[in-house]
């Protein structure tokens, strides 16, 4: 899908050093993962202390093969 983005061509430049990316398309798609990655690790920590667990739970009884 072709896109036409005008972005400021001093950050890109500055993404390229840092990630050391031969071209635009790689920095803006890193740039794009990453983004995605955080978001998801944001609405992970969201969760803490809203899901309980038994606290007779065993976990390592679940690894045991039958």
């Amino acid at each position: 899908m072709a896109t036409n983005l005008i972005i400021d061509d001093s950050l890109i430049k500055q993404a390229q050093l840092l990630g050391k990316h031969k071209t635009k398309k790689a920095v803006v798609t890193e740039a794009l993962e990453e983004y995605i990655q955080r978001r998801k690790r944001e609405d992970i920590l969201k969760l803490f202390n809203k899901i309980e667990y038994e606290e007779d739970y065993d976990y390592k009884k679940q690894r045991k093969v039958k």
